[in-house]
């Protein structure tokens, strides 16, 4: 998927969170975040939305206040379906006028506008999957959407800056330690090599100590915590190990 594309899906994923949310209760807990009522993750994923567009809008080279980490508030009456959409839109307008090259803050390090875009889209997929959870709705995604997401966060998870950041997530590393996640309903497949001095994470089949496969849709919720492990072969303890230290999003 390309920048274009990521910029329409911060609309996209808002708009079907907004119709998959209707009549739903407010007060409802978020089974995949058990500390978050829905009206609390649908105000993360809105302050989320405004705090990226406040650092594109005005290419911040220092952190901003983030306003997404505050869930309370009133869980009374409808979905506020209008106030996400208007904040999604304005997001994704501000990033396309930035332009994809536009270097500003991010939690990791300056990168291009380029990233938070495709963060974004996949954001707020993966907290719309939160929603439909919450409001006991079926959770439907596109394969590509999907496999761009599941692309990303392999990539992000590679990152060497994570073992400044959380030196504990070196304990990941070690002998052995190889995982393979395959789609069954697509022709992908994904592997994380632990083995060396740096996580390794790609495209690809490959022979694992444990083997997870399933249905891509479900491969992400999977990947992202969301839902319990399916399919598995191999060393679960090691699954069980590894997501524990790479959880995000």
């Amino acid at each position: 998927m390309d920048f274009e594309r990521h910029c329409a899906e911060i609309v996209n994923q808002t708009e079907l969170l907004a119709e998959g949310i209707a009549g739903a209760d407010l007060t409802a807990t978020v089974p995949s975040c058990p500390e978050w009522t829905l009206g609390g993750l649908l105000r993360h994923l809105g302050g989320a939305h405004a705090w990226i567009e406040e650092v594109v809008r005005t290419r911040a080279q220092e952190p901003v206040p983030d306003p997404s980490r505050d869930v309370n508030g009133d869980d009374s009456g409808e979905p506020p379906v209008e106030w996400l959409l208007d904040g999604a839109t304005r997001l994704a307008a501000s990033i396309r006028d930035a332009g994809p090259d536009t270097k500003v803050w991010t939690p990791l390090a300056p990168m291009p506008v380029s990233f938070f875009a495709r963060r974004m889209a996949h954001e707020t997929l993966v907290h719309r999957a939160d929603a439909m959870l919450a409001a006991g709705r079926e959770f439907v995604a596109g394969p590509e959407v999907v496999t761009d997401a599941i692309d990303e966060w392999m990539e992000l998870d590679a990152l060497p800056q994570h073992f400044e950041f959380n030196p504990a997530k070196r304990d990941l590393l070690g002998p052995g330690r190889t995982l393979s996640f395959r789609a069954t309903d697509a022709d992908v497949a994904w592997h994380v090599d632990l083995t060396g001095d740096a996580i390794v994470n790609g495209r690809g089949l490959s022979d694992a100590a444990v083997t997870v496969e399933a249905p891509l849709t479900e491969l992400l919720l999977i990947i992202y915590r969301r839902q319990e492990p399916v399919g598995v072969t191999g060393d679960a303890d090691l699954l069980t190990f590894w997501s524990k230290h790479v959880t995000f999003g």
